[in-house]
């Protein structure tokens, strides 16, 4: 099907309004007609935006990191809590959408994000050889904590499940001694792995 000669909604609109089907329905449950009917408009009035469905998910993916609520960041002194806070902020933006985190395996919008390694890369009082840990460590700490979190979430069941604690006492251990909850494990767990640099 052709696209229509003009708008009718604006692209940003019709990506909302997909995110919001994937939250209540989930990505198998997203179909153009729900979208369209969402915005009270024909499903074909999508295609101008967007060749597919395909398309219309990899935007919702990027949506999804555009709309991270980001903290007035500090660009001067201690870049790791500055970064800290970042990492937060896009966490926090994927586990508001746990339905549609899976979308950024699928779609990693790692091209969103080139100019903000670069500029932190400047701030890195650290060598050249090791600058790339951090960017890697960080995004890798940052999505996988979030992903697995939106699995617990979308699923309904804990992030650790239920064990026989005589069965593997080590890691009774660890679970008893532990008194932070998950965002701030995540924020723990970061600090530990910036500062040792």
């Amino acid at each position: 099907m052709g696209r229509p000669s003009k708008p009718i909604i604006s692209k940003e609109l019709a990506v909302r309004a997909a995110l919001e089907v994937v939250d209540d329905k989930g990505i198998d449950g997203l179909t153009l007609q729900l979208v369209a009917r969402k915005l009270g408009v024909q499903a074909p009035s999508l295609y101008y935006h967007f060749k597919g469905k395909s398309e219309m998910l990899e935007e919702v993916a990027r949506m999804i990191q555009v709309d991270a609520i980001i903290p007035n960041l500090r660009t001067t002194g201690n870049w790791r809590d500055a970064l800290i806070e970042l990492a937060v902020a896009v966490r926090a933006s994927i586990l508001r959408h746990p339905k549609a985190a899976p979308l950024l395996l699928q779609f990693f919008p790692r091209h969103l994000m080139l100019k903000y390694y670069d500029f932190w890369a400047t701030r890195y009082d650290i060598p050249a050889e090791r600058k790339m840990l951090v960017i890697e460590g960080v995004e890798k700490l940052t999505y996988g904590s979030a992903l697995i979190g939106a699995m617990s979430r979308a699923g309904g069941v804990p992030p650790m499940p239920e064990f026989d604690q005589t069965e593997y006492p080590a890691l009774a251990e660890a679970v008893n001694a532990n008194q932070l909850d998950d965002d701030a494990m995540f924020v723990e767990t970061l600090r530990v792995f910036l500062y040792a640099f």
